[in-house]
This record gives C-alpha cells, structure tokens and sequence, in this order.
C-alpha cells in the first residue's frame, strides 16, 4: 500500500482517497454522489470528511453496503471569503484539515478537494511540510481543453514570484509533463510578451537566465497564442498572470457558447445547438480531469474546481489516485533536488587556468 508520502501502490491494494466533503459549491450533494461513482472503478476507497449529519444523510441515498467507503466526521468548513491561516487557527475541525490529518496519519494515500484552494494549500503546506529545496507550492496542470498537453504553472496560488520560485514551479511542471502525461523530455517555455529575449518585465529578465542555466530542456520564451501551436508542453508564469488567463478563457467559452445559441438557436435542432455548445464550452475550459495536484508539498493532494458537479468530483478522485500510482511526489522530489545541485555546480568557481 501506498504512504501518504505519495510512492507508487501496488497493484492489489485499492488507493485510499480522503475527501473533503464541505468542499465546492454544491457540497455535499455532487461530493458523496462523486465518491460513490469513483467506487465503481473498483480500485479506490473513499474517505468523506464533513459534518456528520448531512454527509451520511447524502451517503443513505446510495447502496454502498459493502463498499468501501467511510465518514470522518468534522466541523464546518473554511469558506473562499476567509482567510485560509486565520481560519484554521479558528476553525480546528473544520472539514480541509481533519482531512489533510488523515493523510497525514496514514490513513489515506490522497486528498481531494473542491474547496477554497488557498486554505487546501495552507492546510498541506503547514500539514504535511513542503518538498526540499521549496520555498512554496503551487498548482499547475492542464487548463485548456484546446490544449489539454500543455501544462500552465502557477494557476492561481502564487501571485508574486521571485524568478528563483519560478524556476522551482518550472521543474515541477516538467516531472507532472514527463509522468501524468507521457512526455518524454517536457519543453519549458517563459510566458511573455515576445519570444526574443529582450522583451517581458524585470520578472522575466531575472528569469531567463536562471532558465537557461539549469538543467530543464528550456526553449525560451513565450506568448499567449503559443498555446495552441504547441511550442512549449510546460508554460510558466506567476499566479496572478495564469489566474487571469485561466478565469478568461472560462468567461470566453461561455459567453462564446451563449452566442452561438442563440446565433444557431433558428437554424439547427436544440439537441445540436447544445451539443455545439457544450463541445466548445469544453474547449475553452478545464479538461474533464476533474482537479489538478497541488505541486511541492509532501502528499499527493488535488484540488479541483468549485463549480464541479459529480463527475468532476470522480474525476478529481481518478486524478488522485493516478499521481499516487505513477509516483508523481516522489519524482518532483527527485526533480528539486536535481535542481539544487544543478545550482551549486553553477555556483562554484572555475578553477584557475595554469600560468602559461
């Protein structure tokens, strides 16, 4: 069985996921009907943490007489209005962190959750510590169904970063490219406003050289519509720019796919009109992957979209268990501290050349 430090499971024990039931928008309703359409898979055990009550009276109204699938109960929960530090300080047994101290403990291999992302990143960082070498996690993965192999990093977690952190966001990125997705040798690209290397703020400045200088297969920078030509399998960015580009392009899928509604509304049959529009919708939005592990802290965590109904909870849950299957915490350790030495070899001094 696999340990809350994320190493690969083995193949006859099921992958034991905790989930925080009060997260997400329509908690506990799509989380617990989530949780059981995971269990059909038949490799999973599920872990609901929430308020007791109203998570087993969501529970009842499945059959789950024999599956694996428990509650742990909690208290309230920690709401995307409060301030995630403050709030746990508040708010012990609130539904985030008796989750996280289940994985902690050993009892689960993995967390998921729907809730606010900064008090999941909170609750893991102060929970489980953070990888060797990091100075904070962040939250990458695909974000675009146009482009569902490129990886964006930081989606939102991080809104002001040093180039050191972005560089550590960089090799991160690179270990969930080359295991989650099967590419070979990721290429890193800097998000800017021009490919040339002159161009971009102080931020990028002070980054390209450190990119180019470690060990990742850097392809240098580049700009918003490189997304979709496929110039780079990993883009990196601060938080608040990938923030912005991810809640754009949700708000541009649909206000495209009202559009095109209304537009198509008189001359196609409603079930193709909404075909259309829920296809483009998923091009311009998330992959169906349900949430995205949360990168640099010592567990395998996934957070998710609040809005997500319950297949997007089960594929949250998928998630999980798959960067617990491939090892994915291990490799980013691996990564970081490859990067380290990369570092101080960089840093040593050049030995004297011999006087002629």
């Amino acid at each position: 069985m696999a340990n809350q430090h994320g190493n690969g499971a083995s193949i006859s024990a099921p992958i034991r996921v905790v989930v925080d039931a009060m997260g997400g928008d329509f908690a506990p309703q799509e989380i617990v009907q989530g949780a059981v359409q995971a269990l059909d898979w038949g490799n999973v055990a599920i872990i609901l943490v929430g308020d007791q009550g109203p998570v087993e009276a969501e529970l009842a109204r499945y059959n789950v007489a024999g599956k694996p699938i428990k509650v742990v109960a909690s208290v309230g929960k920690i709401g995307d209005d409060e301030h995630p530090v403050q709030a746990m300080r508040q708010k012990r047994q609130a539904s985030i962190v008796v989750a996280t101290q289940v994985l902690k403990s050993g009892a689960a291999d993995a967390m998921v959750s729907l809730g606010s992302t900064g008090a999941s990143m909170a609750s893991a960082t102060m929970n489980l510590g953070l990888m060797e070498g990091l100075e904070r996690p962040c939250v990458g993965g695909p974000f675009l169904g146009l482009a569902p192999r490129t990886v964006l990093v930081d989606l939102g977690s991080n809104v002001d970063c040093r180039p050191t952190l972005l560089l550590s966001f960089a090799a991160l990125g690179s270990v969930f490219a080359r295991q989650f997705l099967n590419i070979e040798n990721p290429r890193i690209g800097l998000l800017s406003v021009g490919a040339e290397d002159a161009k971009g703020n102080r931020q990028v400045q002070e980054s390209l050289k450190l990119f180019r200088e470690s060990h990742l297969n850097f392809v240098g920078n580049v700009e918003g519509h490189d997304f979709f030509a496929g110039r780079a399998d990993v883009v990196v960015c601060d938080g608040f720019v990938g923030n912005i580009l991810l809640k754009y392009t949700e708000g541009l899928g649909s206000a495209l796919m009202s559009y095109l509604q209304k537009q198509l509304g008189d001359m196609l049959p409603p079930q193709v009109v909404e075909r259309i529009g829920s296809e483009l919708w998923q091009m311009t939005n998330l992959p169906r992957t349900g949430g995205g592990p949360l990168f640099g802290v010592n567990g395998t965590v996934v957070v998710g979209h609040g809005s997500s109904n319950a297949a997007g909870v089960a594929g949250a849950i998928g998630t999980a268990v798959r960067c617990v299957q491939i090892g994915l915490v291990d490799g980013m350790r691996q990564e970081l501290a490859a990067l380290s030495q990369g570092a101080k070899a960089t840093q040593q001094p050049r030995p004297h050349a011999p006087a002629p």
